[in-house]
């Protein structure tokens, strides 16, 4: 009797720290969340094309409620603001996604220099309906 006693307030330990927010064991770094990196990419793509394409222009204000949704997002997960901070602080992270979006941008056909090729990729993306759409406006 004592020993099923044992295992089951073991087991009742389990399933409490597993079902507590922040308990973060089964998580996978967020350098591999595909949602959270997708995300932040397609954010990244939509900034260069608005930089680099005089026809487009930022909404702002939808990105700003993008990335509060992605963090309340990822805390819903079990991450921590320690954790997404860190991963936001990175050096090497956002050097990988810029360098994801760039190669988006380059295989579609964005030339550094050439704001009608970043402008073609906009416009694509329009058409695509696209997340990265969401965040732009034509002027």
């Amino acid at each position: 009797m004592t020993t099923l006693k044992t295992l089951t307030a073991a087991a009742l330990a389990a399933i409490t720290l597993a079902a507590t927010p922040g308990f973060a064991l089964a998580l996978e770094p967020l350098s591999q969340n595909k949602y959270v990196n997708d995300r932040l990419i397609a954010a990244r793509i939509a900034d260069r094309i608005r930089k680099e394409c005089p026809s487009y222009d930022a909404r702002m204000i939808y990105a700003f409620g993008q990335a509060r949704a992605l963090k309340a997002w990822t805390l819903k997960q079990g991450y921590t603001s320690r954790q997404i901070d860190a991963f936001l602080d990175n050096k090497d992270d956002k050097k990988r996604i810029y360098a994801v979006a760039d190669d988006y941008l380059k295989r579609r056909g964005a030339v550094r220099g050439n704001a009608q090729s970043f402008c073609a990729v906009g416009a694509q993306e329009f058409a695509n309906n696209s997340y990265i759409a969401t965040f732009l406006v034509k002027k």
